[in-house]
């Protein structure tokens, strides 16, 4: 699950190193509109659809919170 997080991370913003980071949103690495993107991209490639009220900043500051959020919507590891 960790691998395809961050193969969508870096389609949308290739020029970061997304396994390094460690705060993806207090280091500017990830805008409003990547989190749009990002989410409608989570959905599909895990076949689920993320609850609007989880769309927060802490949901998306490292992978391992993303992974926390797709769980709680329904992903299979």
């Amino acid at each position: 699950m960790k691998q395809k997080i961050i193969r969508i991370l870096s389609e949308i913003r290739p020029e970061f190193d997304f396994k390094a980071a460690s705060s993806f949103i207090e280091q500017g690495m990830l805008d409003s509109l990547d989190i749009v993107t990002l989410v409608a991209d989570l959905d599909k490639e895990f076949c689920i659809s993320i609850d609007g009220l989880d769309i927060l900043p802490d949901n998306f500051s490292s992978v391992e919170a993303i992974e926390r959020l797709l769980l709680k919507n329904g992903a299979k590891q």
